[in-house]
This record gives structure tokens, C-alpha cells and sequence, in this order.
């Protein structure tokens, strides 16, 4: 039966010690679709991406990702998603022809040099394909992660602060690369501080606040300045900002 929901979940919580950083998310996202997380800092978009990409497990809550269970069934979730985020998860002293081989393993796919150099081609990075990962600037790694994703086409992304780092040409490049994938029927969930390319990708849009939803807006007939006049009564309502900045987590302590 096909799956038309690629991500469901319900009561996603999550305490680090008593600091409450996730407080009963509900999301889902359907085949296709792009949905933006924004919010403050501290408003638990990273916890939330982190829960989803079952980097982390959740104190309550759940769901399916992919039709797959999202705790039960992390290691078939792994092998069919894509994050781009502050960690490149690249290793450092290996070539990125090298790097790209080693994830085509890790998802199972028989690695082929001339399917490494198109990907690597792509993204713009053959003429460094035998240099060492660590001899690259933060936005060639970023590439060289998009470069990664070309080889294994996930069915569902998440993203985190995507654009940092990135030139304009970079940009285009990631922005065509979510697009092809929502075209093809995957699906992406972004968080981002920047409005104006949230609304560039997004089909929708999540405000979060304290770690817990607390609007949701279609972008159906929605302007970039409707969607900014959004955000700032979110933000004010909070007393906090849209600046830019390091994520920290959510702060209220946990029930006792």
C-alpha cells in the first residue's frame, strides 16, 4: 500500500536532565511536500530534526517515518533519509571521492567511480575530488554533503540552517536539489532563520516557540510579507528574536 504521509508523528517530547527542550510536537508531512520549522533560538527546531533523523530517541511520543516505526524501526528510517545540518558527517581525512564511496557503501549501493565524479561533478567539486575533507572551506562541505545525497536519492531530507556558509551559486544548487526531490515524490522538512528562503522552499510552515507548535501556515496565497508579519508577532509574543545565531535548546525545566 503506497504511503502517503512521510512523516507522522504525535507527542514528541523530549527532556535533556529538567530542561523540557520538545513539549507534545504533533507533525507530519505528506509525499512532495516541504514543511519550514521556524522559531526563535531556543524554540526546539534541532531537537525536533534530531527526534525525526532518530539521532534521538524521544522521552514520550511517536510516530512512523516513511511508514517505518520511529523508534522500532531507526535503522530502516537511516538508510532511506538525508540531513544536511551543522555536522557534516564527513570524514575529515579522507578525499571526498573517498567520503562518497564510503556512504554508498554504508546505504548499500556498490560504489561506481563515474557515478562518484558526476555526483561530485554536480555539485561542482571534481576538480577537488582527491583532496583531503579537511582542506575544504565549511560551503564545500556543504556541497560535498549534497554531493552524498546525489548518490542515494533519500526519500525524505531534513535540514538545518541549510543556506549558512553558502554562496549564491550554492544556494541555487541546494534550492534545484530540494526541488528535484519533491518533484520525484520526497518529501523535506527545513529549519531555518531565513524567511525569505523558507518561503522560496516550503509548502508550509511550522512556528514552534518553547518547544511546542504553536501555529501553522499554508503557504497558499501567502506572501513572503505576510509570512514575515507571521513570524514577528510569533517572535514578539516571545520576546525574542530572528537573529541569527547558534540553536541553543528550549529552557523550561521539565515537570517533576
Amino acid at each position: 500500500m503506497e504511503i502517503r504521509l512521510a512523516v507522522e508523528v504525535e507527542g514528541l517530547t523530549k527532556v535533556f536532565g529538567s530542561t523540557l527542550a520538545l513539549d507534545g510536537v504533533d507533525l507530519c508531512a505528506a509525499r512532495g511536500e516541504v514543511v519550514a520549522l521556524l522559531g526563535p533560538n531556543g524554540a526546539g527546531k534541532t531537537t525536533l530534526l534530531k527526534l525525526l533523523s532518530t539521532a534521538l530517541k524521544p522521552t514520550a511520543g511517536g510516530g512512523r517515518i516513511l511508514g517505518e516505526d520511529l523508534v522500532k524501526g531507526r535503522d530502516s528510517i537511516r538508510r532511506r533519509i538525508g540531513m544536511i545540518s551543522h555536522n557534516h558527517h564527513l570524514y575529515e581525512e579522507l578525499t571526498a571521492a573517498e567520503n562518497l564511496r564510503f556512504a554508498a557503501t554504508m546505504h548499500g549501493i556498490r560504489p561506481d567511480r563515474d557515478g562518484i565524479r558526476k555526483a561530485l561533478g554536480e555539485v561542482g567539486l571534481d576538480p577537488q575530488a582527491d583532496l583531503k575533507v579537511r582542506t575544504y572551506s565549511t560551503g564545500m562541505k556543504r556541497r560535498l554533503v549534497i554531493g552524498k545525497m546525489l548518490l542515494f536519492d533519500p526519500e525524505l531530507l531534513f535540514l538545518d540552517e541549510p543556506h549558512n556558509t553558502l554562496d549564491q551559486a550554492a544556494v541555487a544548487l541546494l534550492n534545484g536539489y530540494v526541488a528535484s526531490v519533491r518533484a520525484r515524490g520526497g518529501s523535506a522538512i527545513v529549519a531555518t532563520h531565513n524567511l525569505s528562503r523558507a518561503y522560496d522552499m516550503a509548502d508550509r510552515f511550522v512556528l514552534l516557540r518553547d518547544g511546542a507548535v504553536t501555529r501553522r501556515v499554508d503557504k497558499d496565497r501567502l506572501t513572503v510579507d505576510q509570512l514575515r508579519e507571521i513570524y514577528a508577532r510569533h517572535a514578539e509574543n516571545d520576546g525574542g528574536s530572528d537573529a541569527a545565531g547558534p540553536v541553543r535548546e528550549a529552557g523550561r525545566r521539565a515537570p517533576a
